[in-house]
C-alpha cells in the first residue's frame, strides 16, 4: 500500500482591499466595548460624580458579572481604575478614549440629522457607525457638516 505525498500548501493569496477592510472591521469590534463602557463611565461621573457597576449594568443591560469582566479588562488595559465595592473611575488614557468615543458619536448623529433621520433612528445607528467610520469618512461627515463640498475622489464620476 502507498501513501498519498502530503499535500503542498497553497500560497497565500494577495491581500484585497476587501480583506484589509474585514480585518480592521474584527479590530474595531474588538474595541467597541472598551469605546462604550468608558464612554457611558464619562456619562455616569459627569450626572451623578461616580460610576457604579449597577449602574453601568443597568444602562447596558447587561448582569453585573459582565460588568464586572469588563472593568477587570478594562483595569487591565490602563483605562480605569476600580476596587470591589467601589465607583469606577477613568484614568487619564481612559478619559482620552471616552472624549474621543463621544466627538465621533457626536460627529456621526449631527450627520444623521442634518440627513434628515429621525432622533430615534439617529441614536441606534450613530452608536454603531461610530466604531466603524474612518477618519476619512468622518472627515467628509464635518466637510458636508460645514457645507463645503467635497472634491471628487477617482473612483467617482466627474
Amino acid at each position: 500500500m502507498t501513501e498519498a505525498a502530503p499535500a503542498s500548501p497553497q500560497p497565500r493569496p494577495p491581500r484585497t482591499a476587501l480583506a484589509v477592510a474585514r480585518r480592521r472591521t474584527r479590530e474595531e469590534h474588538s474595541q467597541e466595548t472598551a469605546q462604550d463602557y468608558v464612554e457611558l463611565i464619562a456619562q455616569l461621573i459627569a450626572e451623578t460624580g461616580e460610576a457604579r457597576a449597577i449602574d453601568l449594568a443597568a444602562r447596558l443591560g447587561v448582569t453585573h458579572v459582565t460588568v464586572g469582566r469588563t472593568v477587570q479588562r478594562l483595569q487591565r488595559d490602563g483605562f480605569v481604575t476600580a476596587q470591589p465595592y467601589r465607583a469606577i473611575f477613568l484614568t487619564d488614557a481612559g478619559r482620552r478614549l471616552a472624549r474621543e468615543s463621544r466627538r465621533r458619536h457626536d460627529l456621526v448623529a449631527e450627520f444623521l440629522r442634518s440627513l434628515g433621520i429621525p432622533e430615534k433612528v439617529v441614536q441606534s445607528d450613530a452608536e454603531g457607525i461610530e466604531h466603524h467610520v474612518s477618519p476619512e469618512t468622518l472627515a467628509a461627515f464635518r466637510r458636508h457638516l460645514e457645507g463645503k463640498v467635497a472634491a471628487p475622489t477617482q473612483n467617482q464620476a466627474p
